[in-house]
Formats: C-alpha cells, sequence, structure tokens
C-alpha cells in the first residue's frame, strides 16, 4: 500500500492526534474501577509483577501488531484482512461485536451525566435515608449502631440484607431495577434522555471523522488526568488515606502461586488496551506510512497502565478515609465493577467538605473517559 493511499483516506493533523486517540481508547472507567480492585484483591504490590510481564510478553507486541498491521494497509478494520481471504469476515464480526459493546458502553456513560444532575442539590440524594426510593433496609453508615448492624450483613438472607443510602439510590433510583424477571418494569425516562444526549456528545465529536475526533481528543484525552491529579491530592490528604494505600499496595507474594493472579492480570491487560476489537487498526490506518509505530506501540501501552496504577491512589486514598470516619475494616468497602463507580466511591465522597464539588468533577472524569473510548473506537 502506497504512501498516497493514506493521504487519499485522509490522516491525522499529527502524530500528537493519533497517540492521544490511542491513549483515549485504552484509557477507560475500567482503569478507575476495575484495575485498583484487581490489584488489591490479587495480592497488592506483588500484582504487579504478573500485570507488568503480561504487558510486556502479551500487551506491547499485540498493541505493536495492529498498529502496524494498520498503518500499513492504511484500511479499516473491515477490509484490511484482505490479506488473507479466509478472514475476510473477521472485519464484519468486529463490527458487529463492537455495535453491540458499544451500545451496552454508552448506557454505562450515560450513569455519570443523571449523576453529575444530581450532584448540583444543596445535599447529595445518596447521604441518607430520608428519600423516597429508600426502604426499611437502608442504613447509613455512621454511628456504632449502624457500624454493627452493617459489619453483621453477610448474616442476613438476601431478602433481609442491609443497604446504604448510595447503593439505594442507584439501584432504586437511578437504574430503577425491578423485583425480577416477571415484572420487566418501564423505560426509566431520565435514563434515556442521559443516554440520548451521550450519543449526540459522540455523534458531535465523530461527525467530520478522523478531523474532529483529532481535535476533540485533545480535551476529553488530557483534562481526566487533571482531575485525577486534583483528587489525588485531595485524597492523599485525608486521615486515613495511607491505610487505604497501604492496603492497595501490600504486596501478599504468597498469592502469585495462585493461577487466578496470573489470569486476572492477563483479562486486565487486554480489557485495558483492547486489542482485536479493531480500533487500533483503525486509529493506525490514519497514520503516516512512515510513522515510527514501535514508539507509539511502547509508549501508549505504558502510559495507560500507569494510568491504572495511579488512579488505585486516587480511589483507596479516598476508601481509606471512608474507613477511617466508618469504622469498617477497608476491605469491608473496598469493591470493584459499577459498585465502586456508582456506589463505593460516591459515598466516601459524600462524607467529604464540599462533598458537591468532588462529587462533580469524579463524574464528570468517567464521561469524559467513557465518551473518548466511544469516539476512539
Amino acid at each position: 500500500m502506497s504512501p498516497g493511499t493514506v493521504k487519499a483516506r485522509g490522516s491525522w493533523a499529527s502524530k500528537t492526534e493519533f497517540i492521544l486517540s490511542c491513549m483515549g481508547y485504552a484509557i477507560g472507567i475500567g482503569n478507575v474501577w476495575r484495575f485498583p480492585y484487581l490489584c488489591y484483591r490479587n495480592g497488592g504490590g506483588a500484582f504487579l509483577v504478573p500485570y507488568l510481564l503480561m504487558l510486556v510478553l502479551c500487551g506491547i507486541p499485540l498493541f505493536f501488531l495492529e498498529v502496524s498491521l494498520g498503518q500499513f494497509a492504511g484500511t479499516g478494520c473491515i477490509t484490511v484482512f484482505k490479506i488473507a481471504p479466509l478472514l475476510k469476515g473477521a472485519g464484519m464480526a468486529i463490527v458487529v461485536i463492537n455495535f453491540i459493546c458499544t451500545s451496552y458502553y454508552n448506557v454505562i456513560i450515560s450513569y455519570p451525566i443523571l449523576f453529575l444532575w444530581k450532584s448540583f442539590q444543596a445535599q447529595l440524594p445518596w447521604e441518607n435515608c430520608q428519600n423516597p426510593w429508600n426502604t426499611p433496609r437502608c442504613v447509613e453508615l455512621g454511628g456504632p449502631e449502624q457500624l454493627h448492624m452493617m459489619m453483621n450483613n453477610s448474616l442476613l438472607s438476601v431478602s433481609e440484607r442491609l443497604r446504604t443510602p448510595a447503593d439505594e439510590f442507584f439501584h432504586n433510583e437511578i437504574l430503577q431495577i425491578s423485583d425480577g424477571i416477571g415484572s420487566p418494569g418501564g423505560i426509566v425516562w431520565p435514563l434515556f434522555v442521559c443516554n440520548l444526549l451521550a450519543w449526540i456528545v459522540i455523534y458531535c465529536c465523530i461527525i467530520n471523522g478522523v478531523e474532529s475526533v483529532g481535535k476533540v481528543v485533545y480535551f476529553t484525552a488530557t483534562f481526566p488526568f487533571v482531575i485525577l491529579a486534583v483528587l489525588f491530592v485531595r485524597g492523599i490528604t485525608l486521615p486515613g488515606a495511607a491505610e487505604g494505600i497501604r492496603f492497595y499496595i501490600m504486596p501478599q507474594w504468597s498469592l502469585l502461586t495462585d493461577l487466578r493472579v496470573w489470569a486476572d492480570a492477563a483479562v486486565q491487560i487486554f480489557f485495558s488496551l483492547g486489542p482485536g476489537w479493531g480500533g487500533i487498526i483503525n486509529m493506525a490506518s490514519y497514520n503516516q506510512f512512515k510513522n515510527n509505530a514501535k514508539f507509539d506501540a511502547l509508549l501508549i501501552p505504558v502510559v495507560n497502565c500507569g494510568t491504572s496504577i495511579f488512579a488505585g491512589f486516587v480511589v483507596f486514598s479516598v476508601l481509606g478515609y471512608m474507613s477511617h470516619q466508618t469504622g469498617l475494616p477497608v476491605s469491608a468497602v473496598a469493591t470493584g465493577g459499577p459498585g465502586l463507580a456508582f456506589v463505593t466511591y460516591p459515598e466516601a465522597v459524600g462524607m467529604l467538605p464540599f462533598p458537591q464539588l468532588w462529587a462533580s468533577l469524579f463524574f464528570v472524569m468517567l464521561f469524559l473517559l467513557g465518551v473518548d473510548s466511544m469516539v476512539s473506537s
């Protein structure tokens, strides 16, 4: 494929645009809500051994392979597989899978929009149990009585299990989850509007293809780092932050003999860098033919993994503060997935002075991380 073909198709205005786009593609919500918990659960600092090993042995080589393939072919994931006619259906399969995943992912990034809107109230709605969506099982974290009840929560049946205000706010007010598959319920209109708004934002970002994406990523790929830095400074200055960070990074070398730890490290590398999804090939296809792909394939995965590790300090410093305020051990408040982003962390933020400010920054960061991944896909 000649360089002229790439130019006729369009290309990034600068190398910076490509790097920022790839960073936005790789660095997403999973860096904040998945890696910190995996690190804590799988041996703390010891988890970095299999994680970084998987980065070197799998992540960087696969990233380099896809950047090189896209840059050399100068075409997207649908037609790039013409190099092997047997694989011509792989490109269409990638598109179908991406359609399903982006539809799901856009729903996820609509949650921060609704949380952000709710954060502008005089009192955060997930701070107490005096709301229409709360149930008799709602218990506010705080006093000794509540602490005793929460510590014994695991002894209760599922139907009797106690809930925190943030838990009930997320499930009963934001998601409005029904009682079961037998009662599916109706459309949750606030989420529907936020989902539509998220799609409009995505469309505006990609309306002019590589030209508009290249400009948007200057903001969407960099501003989350600014917010992370602000939240980090705030987090480490809180009482109890050191205990939370200690739980996060304290090495447990014995866990390295557990195959699950190595599997989690490999899955996280694949989950975060996103090889095999077509995004890397698509973005690299807009590179200049003689671009230094080796440098890109080293820089982007390293920055991605560094961001994951840094996000862990941000998250666990605040969880340490939550542990300090409630008397619960860090292990009891630490969680992963949507529960960390939309229940535990907001709950901890609600205990800070000026909670509306910190909640707003956190949910803006989540939204931008999600938008950047969607735009770059």
